[in-house]
């Protein structure tokens, strides 16, 4: 599940925003990010070891209210404002490569009607979802990832250092970190229904490594630096480049970007889910799930029917860029924090 929902958003957003951001060497902010995830994931489970039963929810309204307000308000802001961008974005993309003559919000309604149901449904719905599609499709994305290599040419690889590090203020490299820390935190919802082991989940971050290099580096190597730095999707037009003889589909575009749209349904109602976790929790204790589930839906429908084109989610992207940064350091620093006073008050 680790895989699957990053998978969605490292193979179609991410490439542009790392090839925009740095005209050579893009290894190095890719590794950059890279290390960020790895730091949050591993400061996020060290503090959850520390409260074996508990979510994210329980732990921080057992540090009090004035916690709980800090750190959940502003992590239910970002889960909306994500889930916002994700269905607006990829109905665009839809629109675009598939059904051109479908309007766009007759697609943000199916995208939704979708992750709704399986939303309502629970978590482990949506983990058994997850399992069945990572077995059906991302064969088929691994195959992707392998023929898409057929057009490169490794010159294009350099140069291979990058002396400029004015990337790590721009826009677009910060925009990048929506794929880095855009969903790993459900590992800290998910908990007291569904265990897992702390080794699994970094095994699984470290299997996102090659994907985050491949997803970059494919369309630099193909068209080169300045040719993929025009496309508004480098990884997706790659992918239309390839030629197969053999066989028997024309596009493997369709059936790719058919594969991340399916992976994007389980991240939306991820986070539909965690969203709904903490107005349940924290807010309206007696109300049903299912009932909050559906007035999330309509108000993230409504607000994507706002939304008049691209340039409009783009700006989204950088208001939401602060907001961004504070959830995905704030909150595995924080838990972090009252796990290891916990800890200390154990001992004494």
């Amino acid at each position: 599940m680790y895989i699957l929902t990053h998978i969605g958003l490292i193979l179609f957003l991410y490439p542009g925003n790392i090839i925009d951001s740095s005209s050579q060497g893009q290894w190095v902010p890719i590794i950059i990010g890279v290390i960020v995830h790895f730091i949050i994931l591993f400061l996020l489970l060290t503090g959850l070891d520390r409260f074996p039963h508990q979510d994210i929810i329980t732990i921080y309204l057992g540090a009090g209210k004035l916690m709980t307000f800090i750190f959940l308000f502003p992590t239910l802001l970002y889960f909306l404002m994500a889930n916002i961008i994700t269905v607006r974005a990829y109905s665009e993309v839809v629109t675009i490569v598939f059904l051109s003559n479908t309007p766009l919000w007759a697609i943000m309604a199916l995208l939704l009607i979708l992750s709704c149901y399986l939303a309502i449904k629970g978590v482990e719905a949506i983990f058994r979802t997850g399992i069945l599609l990572f077995f059906l499709l991302f064969p088929l994305v691994f195959f992707i990832l392998v023929v898409a290599f057929q057009n490169v040419d490794w010159h294009y690889v350099y140069p291979l250092w990058n002396e400029d590090f004015s990337f790590l203020t721009d826009s677009s490299y910060l925009r990048s970190f929506f794929a880095i820390g855009g969903v790993f935190l459900f590992i800290g919802f998910v908990r007291p229904i569904i265990s897992y082991k702390r080794n699994k989940v970094l095994l699984a971050a470290v299997a996102l490594i090659p994907i985050f290099i491949i997803s970059v580096y494919i369309p630099v190597l193909t068209f080169g630096q300045a040719t993929a730095s025009t496309f508004m999707f480098p990884f997706v037009m790659t992918v239309d480049a390839i030629n197969i003889t053999w066989l028997m589909f024309d596009r493997l575009t369709m059936f790719f970007l058919l594969s991340i749209v399916i992976f994007i349904l389980l991240f939306i109602s991820l986070v539909l889910w965690m969203s709904v976790r903490i107005i349940n929790k924290c807010l309206l204790p007696t109300m049903k799930p299912s009932y909050l589930v559906i007035a999330i839906s309509l108000i993230i429908y409504i607000i994507c029917l706002w939304i008049p084109n691209w340039s409009d989610v783009e700006q989204l992207f950088k208001w939401n860029t602060s907001l961004r940064f504070y959830v995905i350091f704030g909150v595995p620093i924080s838990i972090c924090i009252l796990g290891v006073k916990a800890r200390k008050e154990g001992e004494s």
